[in-house]
């Protein structure tokens, strides 16, 4: 999913001069608030901040004001207007040099707490494109998707159940090719489910609350294809304000309404991001009451062992509750890194001797910071400006882990949901970097009977229409389909 603002179909034409329709550059919804600059040049000249406003949902923003407005969601499928202000508009077919820059903040991804009551740090998005693009009136149509897929086989007496999360189509979703009804319908086309895991900041346009509305529609969906709701994913916004955190109240209120808001539509699991022992204490009563369980996730690089996540261990041990244990997301348990990343570097510049290079480096036992710098500076030392890969010399560490899939064994009676990543399906029908058949076998062997919830990623790295996300699920469905009857027949 590439990280862009604007796309082919961006430039239109507007009374006031020009707009243009912005894309959010994420996976989720995000809070006007996150948004701390947009700058805009048009041919050459760089448009004064006071004659840009950004019109969202019929209300104007001045971009100076838009740190503040930490109640106003800038939804996931929601294009709002940069509109630059100019003495002439322009008119349709007009060809303009655009370049765009906006600097984001990710107010669920805190790098340190604030100090003495003030902001902390978060991980920052900053998007800079450079397009020469024709004035329109409209959005492209959206592509025609593949439909001829046969039918999967019975589940039969398969050990654990399959399903997916939404998030898989997050680059379709974004972008407007599917709506919501739209995306369920599809899933069910291609015989994939029936679990469903969602991503709360994702899909409810009302975030974070659930409305009437949506309530409705989710459940004549799942009527309409027998669907399952399987786990709902909960993000804390400590950094929604500017100005200062969340305070533990906050919190607190906060994931009551994300308990709520599964309990409304049906979910037995949140997955949770924190795992602070205060804010578990206060939560484990509400959980209670709304028979909710939840799982804290483990994701790469880290592993079951980790001492990140030995600390939440030894929380759930001190609280002792049936409802408390992990997602275990397979990202971090790869023996190789994804070929989508390693296309989307080449992409961008690296040769095969930086492409050996950044796998080495990566298989190695150093920790994943001291990887990623280690490749960067080889980088460096070669003149190769690491700010050409823009995040993946960032991602390329922190999404893809290597720890032995037999350490899920040591958690396996906590292991209460399954993310199963994954970035590629080849020609034999294997994931080229995570040892599926192995996985299956550990999972089985462990007595594990819960959700894997199919979870492709590769939207990370690959340009939307490059692949059919969709239908790489129903092909990971079929690969783990027949790991486990393998397994079976082999007893």
């Amino acid at each position: 999913m590439p990280n862009g603002l604007i796309d082919d179909d961006s430039l239109r034409v507007h009374p006031d001069g020009l707009a243009l329709s912005l894309t959010i550059p994420w996976y989720r919804s995000l809070w006007l608030s996150s948004v701390s600059a947009l700058q805009l040049t048009v041919d050459g000249v760089a448009v004064p901040d006071g004659d840009l406003t950004l019109e969202l949902a019929g209300v104007r923003y001045p971009i100076a004001a838009l740190p503040a407005q930490s109640e106003t969601l800038w939804y996931l499928q929601e294009h709002p207007l940069l509109i630059a202000r100019r003495d002439q508009a322009i008119a349709l077919g007009e060809v303009h040099a655009i370049t765009i820059h906006g600097e984001l903040r990710l107010p669920y991804m805190q790098i340190a707490p604030g100090e003495d009551g003030g902001p902390g740090m978060y991980v920052p998005n900053i998007v800079h494109q450079t397009m020469t693009l024709a004035a329109t009136d409209r959005a492209a149509a959206p592509p025609a998707l593949v439909s001829d897929v046969a039918p999967p086989p019975s589940a039969g007496e398969d050990p654990f159940r399959l399903g997916l999360t939404l998030y898989s189509a997050s680059a379709e979703f974004r972008a407007g090719w599917l709506d919501f009804d739209g995306l369920l319908d599809r899933v069910a086309q291609l015989g994939i489910g029936p679990g469903i895991e969602v991503v709360a900041s994702q899909v409810l346009p009302t975030y974070p609350h659930v409305s009437d509305e949506f309530e409705h529609r989710w459940r004549a969906a799942f009527d309409r294809h027998g669907f399952d709701a399987s786990a709902y994913g909960a993000n804390l916004d400590m950094g929604r304000r500017r100005d200062r955190d969340m305070t533990p109240d906050e919190e607190f209120e906060f994931s009551k309404l994300m308990f709520d808001g599964a309990r409304t539509l049906g979910f037995p699991l949140v997955r949770i991001q924190s795992a602070k022992p205060d804010l578990l204490r206060r939560l484990l009563p509400i959980a209670e009451d709304l028979e909710l369980k939840l799982a804290y996730e483990i994701h790469a690089p880290m592993g079951p062992n980790a001492p990140e996540i030995l600390r939440v261990r030894e929380t759930y041990d001190e609280l002792d509750s049936p409802l408390l244990g992990f997602v275990a997301d397979f990202s971090a348990t790869m023996h190789a890194m994804s070929p989508t990343l390693l296309r989307a570097v080449q992409r961008a510049g690296l040769d095969d001797h930086a492409l050996t290079m950044l796998q080495c480096i990566w298989a190695t036992d150093a920790p994943m910071r001291e990887r990623q710098e280690e490749f960067i500076g080889y980088l460096r030392d070669r003149d190769f400006d690491p700010g050409r890969l823009g995040s993946f010399a960032h991602l390329a560490f922190n999404m893809h882990g290597h720890v032995d899939p037999t350490e899920w064994a040591d958690i396996m009676p906590q292991i209460l949901h399954v993310h199963a990543k994954f970035y590629d399906i080849d020609a034999s029908g294997q994931e080229p970097a995570i040892d599926y058949p192995e996985l299956v076998r550990v999972f089985v062997e462990g007595g594990y009977r819960g959700y894997w919830s199919s979870e492709w990623e590769g939207h990370a790295f690959a340009e939307l229409g490059e692949v059919d996300p969709l239908v790489l699920v129903r092909r990971q469905h079929d690969l783990i389909r027949s790991a486990m009857r393998s397994l079976r027949e082999s007893d």
